[in-house]
């Protein structure tokens, strides 16, 4: 197989952890060290003139505040110089214009984090069907589950390789991400149909060939049912807190109940998500989105004081339902994997596709009847059918049309492109 043929990947694979408890202390107090150090590296950025802002200079300071303060010495050095190169990675990233300035990172609204950035100090091992076993520095051996195949013994090589790891903690426990470097033959190009998307509230995806991709609660009746009597207890101990009172452990610990059983629902709703676009992107060959503006899609409607809105509570219940489908999240899945299999990604402007008729072209006052059902109030046409459906097919319309959204200077512009000829007049 000649070179020209492979092209590099790097991914990332996220297992769970099965600590002991001293394997937990051990590790939550690494991520409390490594957050610290970035602390310290912020605010000696802040006191030292710029021509002093170095590398070289930082990395001397961070050795003297290892050696100063005692419970740094917890966070293995290599560890301590991924911290470095994270936070000078983030200055450039402002420079860019890529990301907002770097700032102090407090302990109860940062994700405690270990960074790991050597794979041969992993040393990962199969020892059973269902786990595996990682070293970790100065946490000694860790077994995680094993539901992936990694590139580890003799499948481990020059092209083939996990490069480093990082250690994440969630609502859900300790988590392990690795990081994998691999050679893969080229995707050749998809020959499947074209397909427009239509991404909604009540039907979550829709197609324009008539499929459509839904899903039931994430959380059972008895998962809700437990999760609003935590709220609500929740909500009766902050009532009787007083003003300036610390939040007790109880509290605490019905807010740690809440925070899993969100993230169970979280996790389904990724797995629904990575199944559903893992089979459009297997399926199609060219696939047709909306450019949408998703964040003033969720824009509250409460308006000002001299100008108060309307209709604040329903707007609101439409935000948190829009934002619960991640509609951003799946466009970014579908574009990296249509990649994968050969296939390609397009947008195309969004305005007018949910009120346009797919059938005559027309777009007509009062055809969107409600939010499932589309019939045309043209009296030369007619058509009725799902709504969801119609403006999938406008979506695939617009594509061979020729108009399709490029990034230009931040902002998205239009391009007339050579009209595309529908898969069965080809």
């Amino acid at each position: 197989m000649s070179q020209d043929s492979l092209v590099k990947r790097q991914f990332g694979h996220r297992a769970r952890l099965a600590l002991s408890p001293t394997q937990v202390v051990k590790t939550a107090d690494q991520a409390h060290a490594a957050r610290t150090l970035w602390n310290l590296l912020h605010a000696w950025w802040q006191i030292m003139p710029k021509e002093r802002r170095t590398l070289a200079h930082a990395d001397a300071a961070i050795r003297q505040a290892r050696q100063d303060i005692d419970f740094l010495a917890v966070l293995p050095a290599q560890a301590a110089q991924a911290v470095l190169k994270t936070y000078f990675q983030a200055w450039k990233n402002c420079w860019d214009g890529r990301a907002a300035a770097p700032n102090f990172k407090g302990r109860l609204r940062t994700v405690m984090s270990v960074d790991i950035p050597q794979g041969r100090d992993l040393n990962i091992t199969r020892a059973h069907r269902r786990w595996g076993q990682v070293n970790i520095p100065k946490v000694g051996r860790v077994r995680f589950r094993w539901t992936k195949d990694l590139p580890v013994g003799k499948q481990a090589n020059a092209t083939n390789r996990i490069t480093g790891a990082r250690l994440i903690k969630d609502a859900l426990g300790w988590h392990i991400a690795f990081r994998i470097h691999t050679l893969q033959r080229k995707s050749k190009p998809h020959q499947g149909p074209d397909i427009g998307i239509d991404v909604g509230v009540t039907v979550p995806i829709a197609l324009s060939d008539g499929e459509t991709y839904e899903h039931g609660e994430w959380l059972t009746d008895k998962e809700r049912a437990k999760l609003l009597h935590l709220e609500q207890r929740a909500a009766q101990r902050k009532r009787h807190r007083k003003p300036g009172e610390p939040t007790s452990r109880r509290l605490h610990r019905i807010y740690d109940q809440i925070a899993g059983l969100r993230a169970k629902a979280k996790r389904r709703a990724l797995d629904w998500q990575h199944q559903t676009t893992t089979t459009i992107a297997r399926t199609y060959g060219t696939i047709v989105v909306e450019a949408l503006t998703i964040t003033n899609m969720v824009k509250s409607a409460r308006g000002t004081i001299e100008v108060p809105g309307t209709n604040v509570a329903q707007k609101a219940g439409l935000n948190r339902s829009i934002s619960g489908e991640a509609w951003g999240r799946t466009i970014t899945m579908l574009a990296y994997k249509t990649v994968q299999h050969g296939g390609t990604l397009v947008k195309v402007p969004a305005p007018g596709t949910s009120l346009r008729c797919s059938a005559c072209g027309r777009t007509t006052p009062g055809s969107r009847e409600s939010q499932a059902v589309f019939v045309c109030k043209n009296p030369d046409c007619g058509w009725s059918g799902n709504a969801d459906h119609n403006a999938a097919l406008n979506v695939l319309h617009l594509y061979r049309m020729g108009l399709a959204l490029i990034p230009a200077a931040g902002r998205a512009v239009v391009r007339r492109t050579k009209r595309v000829k529908p898969a069965a007049a080809r």
